[in-house]
Order: structure tokens, then C-alpha cells, then sequence
């Protein structure tokens, strides 16, 4: 079971999307606490620095579905070091054991 979920089904115009979009994609950008209002109300989220993305174009039955999924842990690891930190590993540099 989930702990938490929120769905929202409406239609936009084109504009609309672009405008929802482009919130959160601001929200994205100053990360942190993020607040993207959804209709009457607000959905606030705590957005780290590192993302999973997902994306998934479905085409079939005269109309295109388009998914973007971001999926981050609701807990902080400090095991898990960031891309920028990680040494860079060339063709051929890969550990061997003796």
C-alpha cells in the first residue's frame, strides 16, 4: 500500500499544460520544498538533487499517451554518493582482482 497518492484527471488546453509544465519545472529548478498548485488546492514536496526519470509514449486506439515520471526516495541515503563525485572510469579501467 502506498503511503501517500494523488491523481487528477482534467482536460487542458494547450496552453494550460504548457503553463503546469512550466511550474514544475520551476519548482524543479529552485528545489528544496517545492509547492505546485493543482486546481483549488496545493501539493507541497521535498525535492533532492538527484531524480530518476522515466519517460513513455504509448501510441494505439487514435490517440497518443505521454508519461513523464521523476521518482526520488522519501529518505536520504548518504551511502549513495552523487554523479558529480564519482570518479571517472575510462574503456579498460574497470578493477581486476589478482
Amino acid at each position: 500500500m502506498k503511503d501517500l497518492k494523488f491523481e487528477q484527471k482534467s482536460s487542458l488546453s494547450r496552453l494550460e499544460a504548457a503553463d503546469q509544465l512550466s511550474a514544475l519545472a520551476e519548482a524543479l529548478r529552485q528545489g528544496g520544498e517545492v509547492e505546485l498548485e493543482f486546481g483549488s488546492g496545493t501539493l507541497s514536496l521535498q525535492v533532492p538533487d538527484e531524480l530518476r526519470t522515466e519517460i513513455e509514449v504509448e501510441v494505439g486506439e487514435g490517440e497518443i499517451e505521454l508519461e513523464l515520471e521523476l521518482k526520488w526516495p522519501t529518505v536520504r541515503t548518504a551511502a549513495t554518493p552523487s554523479r558529480a563525485k564519482r570518479p571517472a572510469r575510462g574503456k579498460g579501467s574497470a578493477a581486476r582482482a589478482s
